[in-house]
């Protein structure tokens, strides 16, 4: 038996292809169905199962455009709706595969719904389990996304507790745990960056599985520190109980190349944002359309277009670095539930230029640079764009904290009429913020290229007291 994890670094997310004797299975596929139709073909293999662990809430996933293309039976956990047809599996259930089987084991908790996998090989062992967002590497889901007039964070925490101990701890040690999500996602508090391991080593090292932990300390420790999620999450909930947009019919429309004069008519339309995902150095050096937010594509360019762009229908423009990469902008646009891009500046930024078309540029320091003006006492607003644990746990003195994922929500903080210095861990959301702060009418904003990083390397002042002017 084959199994596959297909890592997502942008998402942190694992999907998996499972083969056996011409007979394939998808756990939680993402929305794009060709690499797992390619896999299926390579290995002359029917798709016969699509199986989901629960609702995602942090990506859109694509079982419903693979089912159509491939007949393959959609199977959720007992409880699941939808809107297309799906097989509600019962607690136990067994779904045969090939010479080999895939067993559904309940585990109720960071969803309802949520289910694991347990994979039965040709042999009758059963090396693997895929534990969706029940158990991670080094932690659990977290319990509050699926909260409900009748259900508390509190009681979902129960049921996890439960999950855990009754259907995961009690398989064998050197069984493989294989989780939906790694380092990076919002879907708990402290993953990993492993992205699987066997089930003994987390029984000694993942907290929440600790043998003599009870259930109110478990249900305190799970939802203790949880920061609230993303606000596209209950969309992507929302789109993956719902028929969307075939993947096919946006990336057609969303890959339409945009002569300059076409892009900038758009660009000047209000309900239209200007997307520039070029790296940081090309962005900074070139400048961009006027009002363009800058989102990165080699940054975590999904969860920060989810995070930052509050209307899930939002038309969206973009500008890539490289033309090649067209099809996968749109795609990373998609899998976050943004359908509506219509298209790209055709011959990039050098096209707009030759068209004698203006641009807007971010200024930058090294942060050396930064020290220097710091000690002279000569920058009106620094802001520190890290998230409230990384700067708490080391900072500029005197330096305000001005996280980007809350950015929208703080605004009303800016002073347009005051020149700001901004700074995160590498100066990839400092630029993000930059860009933002530029298109509402700050224009005297300057980047830290580098970013904490680099200011550690000089002689800035930093401190790890808990500063009492962090906007929140």
């Amino acid at each position: 038996m084959k199994v596959e994890q297909l890592f997502t670094g942008c998402l942190a997310e694992m999907a998996y292809y499972i083969e056996s004797n011409g007979e394939a299975a998808i756990i939680d596929p993402l929305r794009e169905t060709e690499p797992y139709l390619r896999m299926a073909e390579a290995d002359n293999a029917e798709i016969k199962y699509i199986f989901l662990t629960h609702f995602h809430a942090d990506f859109v996933s694509g079982q419903y455009d693979l089912a159509q293309k491939t007949g393959a039976k959609i199977v959720f956990g007992p409880g699941a709706k939808a809107d297309y047809d799906i097989y509600n599996g019962k607690d136990g259930e067994d779904f045969p595969l090939g010479k080999g089987k895939i067993t559904l084991l309940h585990t109720p908790g960071h969803t309802m719904e949520s289910s694991s996998y347990l994979i039965t090989n040709e042999k009758g062992n059963t090396p693997w389990i895929c534990t969706g967002d029940a158990l991670f590497i080094g932690d659990v889901g977290r319990p509050d996304l699926a909260v409900k007039s009748d259900l508390t964070q509190a009681d979902l925490a129960g049921h996890l507790f439960d999950s855990l101990r009754n259907k995961i701890m009690t398989l064998p040690d050197d069984i493989i745990v294989y989780p939906n999500h790694g380092a990076g996602s919002a879907c708990g508090k402290n993953m990993s960056s492993e992205t699987f391991d066997t089930l003994g080593n987390q029984k000694k090292t993942n907290y929440a599985l600790r043998a003599d932990m009870t259930k109110e300390e478990f249900i305190k420790e799970v939802t203790t520190g949880l920061k609230a999620p993303p606000q596209y999450f209950p969309n992507n909930v929302r789109m993956n109980k719902s028929i969307n947009t075939s993947i096919d019919e946006i990336l057609h429309k969303g890959t339409t190349p945009l002569d300059a004069d076409t892009f900038k008519e758009m660009s000047e339309q209000k309900d239209i944002l200007v997307v520039d995902t070029r790296s940081k150095e090309t962005y900074t050096a070139e400048g961009t359309v006027p009002g363009a937010w800058y989102i990165g594509l080699d940054g975590s360019f999904a969860p920060w277009v989810g995070s930052l762009i509050t209307n899930i229908n939002q038309k969206i423009i973009f500008i890539a670095e490289d033309e090649t990469r067209v099809n996968e902008i749109a795609t990373r646009f998609s899998r976050v539930g943004y359908d509506n891009t219509l298209g790209y500046l055709f011959g990039g930024i050098k096209n707009w230029i030759d068209h004698g078309y203006q641009v807007d540029k971010i200024g930058t320091m090294s942060g050396h640079e930064f020290a220097e003006l710091l000690a002279a006492g000569t920058m009106e607003k620094v802001l520190d764009l890290r998230k409230e644990s990384e700067y708490l746990s080391e900072h500029v003195v005197g330096v305000e904290n001005f996280p980007l994922d809350f950015i929208h929500t703080n605004f009303a903080e800016i002073d347009s009429e005051k020149e700001y210095f901004l700074h995160c861990a590498s100066g990839y959301r400092s630029l993000v913020a930059a860009s933002i702060f530029k298109a509402n009418g700050v224009e005297n904003v300057t980047d830290v290229r580098g970013g904490f990083t680099d200011i550690k390397e000089t002689n800035a002042p930093l401190t790890d007291f808990v500063c009492p002017t962090t906007i929140l």
